[in-house]
C-alpha cells in the first residue's frame, strides 16, 4: 500500500465519520421536543419542593439586655477555680500576706494583669467579662484580701 493510497483511505474514513456525526446531530434535533407542556399541578409540586427553607432578615442588631452580675458572682464563676484553691501558683483570695505585695503594686498593675493575663493566668481569667466588670472583680478581691 502506497502512502497516497493510505491518505485517501484515511480521508474517506474521517469524512464518513464526520457525515455520521452530522446525521446523528440532525436526528437528535428532530427527535427531542422543544419544551414539552407540563401539568400545572406537577409544576406547583416541584416549586413547593424546591422552595427555600428559611429566609435571612438583615436589620439593626437587637440589643440583648443581661442582668447585672455582682463582682462576687463573677469571681465565683471565673476566678475561684484558681484563686480559691491556689492552683498554678495563683494567690488565694483572703491570704493577706501574699496579697499585700500585690496590692502594693497598685490597682492599675492588678487591672492590667487581670485583663491582659499574667504568667499562667489567661486574659480575664478565661472569661468573657468586660474590662469594667473585670476591674470590679479585682476591686472585690482586693477588699477581701486586705
Amino acid at each position: 500500500m502506497k502512502d497516497s493510497q493510505f491518505v485517501n483511505y484515511l480521508i474517506g474514513i474521517v469524512g464518513a465519520l464526520f457525515a455520521f456525526l452530522i446525521l446523528m446531530v440532525i436526528l437528535a434535533k428532530f427527535m427531542t421536543a422543544e419544551d414539552a407542556p407540563q401539568d400545572v399541578m406537577v409544576s406547583d409540586a416541584v416549586n413547593a419542593r424546591i422552595q427555600a427553607v428559611g429566609a435571612v432578615t438583615v436589620g439593626a442588631p437587637v440589643e440583648v439586655k443581661t442582668a447585672a452580675v455582682s463582682p462576687a458572682d463573677s469571681y465565683q464563676a471565673s476566678c475561684f477555680a484558681c484563686h480559691g484553691t491556689g492552683a498554678a501558683g495563683a494567690p488565694v483570695l483572703g491570704d493577706k500576706a501574699v496579697w499585700k505585695a500585690r496590692i502594693a503594686q497598685g490597682k492599675s498593675t492588678l487591672y492590667k494583669h487581670a485583663i491582659v493575663g499574667f504568667k499562667g493566668m489567661p486574659p480575664k481569667g478565661g472569661s468573657s467579662l468586660s474590662d469594667s466588670a473585670m476591674k470590679a472583680v479585682v476591686d472585690y478581691m482586693i477588699v477581701k484580701s486586705k
